[in-house]
């Protein structure tokens, strides 16, 4: 685990310290974010199309073996050749028999994620085959031997200049550091090779049972090309990318593109069924599937994986995962990269490559909320990272992170030593040492009085409510700033709460974040035993951190098995803005009038709102409130950017500093977040003031800030 460990912190290094490529990667995520959202805004009905890919995957995984025999027997009615394939070590046999009987000298291919997964390119050259990628991005790494950057767009690491150098020393010619000059040259070099190939490979976007069909979804035009003008096309494709319908199939076509780069639909759409001859006496022509297992019928009956079967290959988790963004596939990936590439390679490549680039996940969860099928990454990752630890164990730092609300009971109850402590540079730098905690992070005071002692003393405003609701406090709210849970108190009782405060422990979600799903499922147990029965009876539950609403809606119905108890919990719990706005009287004071302040989403907010209802309760009292983001996480990554070194504090600085600058350069007087730990990354990052939304009420009186400072 430690050579592990070290191998990646040393590439996290160095892709620290070439700052330019990442940003260069960072704006391609960008416009591709920005691209989605665009196509998404014109479809009828926006993001809904999402539940019915997820709904036509659960379903076309569910019925696996019966659609693969289906589309079987559908291809071979048309006259296609089909081949199940165990392995890949299967397929590259197949397709090495067929070269030999066809005497083929040339294969050339499309762009193919499932080809890339079996590693095919290498034994057939070593069998003495010319192979030739024709996509683009594929071309390039090919000539520089390296593997895809990205699901979709494989050479995306490489600069303008770089891909003319590229083509020039392998194709030994000028080529000018200019896209029209490049292009000109590749289509000269590739245009006899599509006429002359003796073999054209591709993968398959879809397949469709009902009549045997694929779909193969370019934007070059070169998977027609290599499928249609050779006499011999074979296709090696994953038995999970078979649908039973063609409308199933139409769904996937609009999903994929949308996903990916915000097309409406992908430049070049194939349908392919069966092979006809060009001309008379032409019987020559055919077509070859290999359907290829490879590791999916176990994943299938793997309850911790087989949701990554869902993924459709449109990359949007990579678009999207900031530390991806900063770092890229070659470390964030084996030959699957990226988010999606955590569960993949574990199920087909093994655990140990899995857990090379696995802490690169910082479990925002944002890859959820971008996915088309609607995956739950985070809880598919954190699986995987729950198997590595129980051959591994934690890494100190982690095991730190974990305890973090043991952590914050001891801080509290020696709080006055505890604060002095966190300013102590020789005690921090002890403390990086032994807990792993990096030494320049600044890190909340603790209260001495933790709002589970005050709540008991406080005395309700409310002599008829109209309303119960169970305050779900959380540990910063507790231990580091009881006057946010008690102004949390004053807000829901003037909108006519009854405010209880049942017994619970803090919301778990570090467990979820570095793997310990066994402890994250013992706090999800503990707190819904304890809340089911409040929801059950009426009782609305709020909490003020948004992590911790994320688990009482999101986290802890997938941790307990979807339990009635956890629905129960789950359709019950608010974040505490959207609460106010609901219940809260009208006709509130303009206290902030005046007052301009930019607002930051935490990642775990997205699904739930996106921070809409605090910038709403910010504005009915009179403050300008603009959102600023960059449509990704700030890099904190819950207690990530807490640890020391290049995989932690490093790596969450690089990755946050897009949106600080944009902040920065936005001109706001403060930043107002509801997020503990972003706060910690924006107030770091940006030099400004830091607020959550329930102490601006107190700051615009000119109280005293406890949390809120520079």
């Amino acid at each position: 685990m430690t050579e592990r460990y070290e191998r990646l912190c040393a590439a996290v290094s160095k892709a620290l310290e070439t700052p330019e490529r990442g940003t260069a990667l960072q704006r391609c995520m960008q416009r591709g974010r920005d691209s989605r959202g665009r196509a998404i805004a014109a479809l009828p009905g926006g993001e809904a199309f999402r539940a019915e890919v997820k709904a036509i995957k659960d379903r076309c995984i569910d019925r696996q073996d019966e659609l693969v025999a289906k589309f079987t027997a559908s291809a071979r009615a048309r006259g296609a050749h089909v081949h199940s394939a165990e392995n890949g070590a299967a397929a590259i046999e197949y397709v090495l028999d067929l070269a030999r009987k066809r005497g083929a000298a040339t294969i050339a291919k499309s762009k193919s994620l499932t080809t890339e997964e079996i590693e095919i390119n290498d034994p057939l050259i070593e069998a003495g085959l010319r192979v030739i990628e024709t996509d683009l991005g594929e071309l390039i790494i090919q000539l520089v031997h390296e593997r895809p950057y990205h699901l979709v767009f494989p050479a995306v690491h490489k600069l303008t200049a770089e891909v003319a150098e590229i083509f020039a020393k392998s194709l030994d010619k000028e080529v000018s550091p200019d896209i029209p000059s490049i292009m000109k040259v590749v289509r000269a070099y590739l245009r006899p090779i599509f006429l002359d190939a003796d073999i054209g490979m591709t993968g398959a976007n879809i397949g469709v049972a009902e009549n045997g069909s694929i779909v193969i979804e370019t934007n070059e035009g070169n998977g027609r090309l290599v499928s249609t003008i050779g006499n011999c096309h074979v296709c090696v494709m994953g038995i999970e990318k078979i649908v039973d319908t063609i409308d199933e199939a139409l769904t996937l076509v609009l999903a994929h593109p949308v996903s990916s780069s915000g097309q409406l639909p992908t430049t070049y759409v194939t349908w392919m069924a069966g092979r006809a001859p060009l001309g008379e006496g032409d019987a020559a022509r055919e077509t070859h599937i290999i359907l290829l297992d490879n590791g999916r019928k176990a994943m299938r009956q793997d309850p911790g994986l087989k949701e990554a079967l869902n993924c459709i290959r449109c990359g949007a988790c990579m678009n999207i995962c900031t530390t991806y963004g900063v770092v890229g596939g070659h470390t964030f990936g084996h030959i699957y990269p990226g988010p999606i590439g955590i569960p993949w390679t574990a199920a087909v490549h093994g655990l140990d490559k899995a857990a090379e680039f696995t802490p690169l996940c910082i479990s925002c969860g944002l890859c959820r909320e971008i996915c088309p099928a609607e995956i739950d990454l985070p809880m598919l990752i954190a699986e995987v990272k729950h198997r590595v630890a129980k051959e591994d164990g934690y890494r100190r730092a982690d095991r730190t992170m974990m305890d973090a609300e043991r952590f914050a009971q001891v801080g509290s109850t020696l709080a006055p030593v505890a604060n002095r402590v966190l300013k102590n540079p020789t005690a921090r730098r002890i403390m990086s040492r032994a807990l792993g905690i990096d030494a320049n992070r600044v890190l909340p005071a603790f209260s001495r009085k933790t709002f589970t002692q005050l709540f008991p003393g406080h005395t309700s405003t409310v002599a008829d409510p109209v309303r119960k609701v169970a305050l779900f406090i959380d540990v910063y709210a507790n231990f580091n700033r009881p006057d946010i849970g008690m102004a949390a108190v004053a807000c829901l009782e003037a909108a006519g709460c009854e405010v209880l405060l049942p017994e619970q422990r803090a919301s778990g979600y570090p467990y979820i974040g570095y793997g310990d799903l066994d402890r994250a499922r013992e706090a999800a147990a503990f707190n819904v035993a304890r809340l089911a029965p409040l929801a059950e009876e009426g009782c609305d539950i709020v909490a003020i951190e948004p992590t911790a609403a994320y688990c009482l809606c999101h986290a802890y119905p997938a941790l307990l098995g979807g339990s009635r108890k956890s629905r129960s919990v789950a359709e019950r719990s608010f974040e505490i803005f959207r609460y106010l706005l609901d219940h809260e009287p009208e006709g509130q004071a303009d206290n902030l009038s005046g007052r301009r302040y930019g607002f930051h989403v935490s990642c775990h907010q997205r699904p739930m709102g996106s921070g809409r209802e605090a910038m709403e309760w910010l504005q009915r009292r009179g403050a300008h409130v603009e959102l600023i983001e960059t449509g990704t996480c700030c890099g904190m990554g819950g207690t990530f950017g807490l640890k020391a070194g290049p995989l932690g504090q490093g790596l969450s600085k690089a990755a946050g500093e897009g949106l600080c600058k944009k902040i920065r350069e936005s001109g706001v007087e403060a930043m107002v977040s509801e997020s503990s730990v972003c706060a910690l990354q924006l107030r770091e990052g940006t030099g400004l003031p830091v607020f959550h939304p329930l102490e601006l009420l107190r700051h615009a009186k000119g109280e005293k800030k406890q949390g809120g400072h520079a």
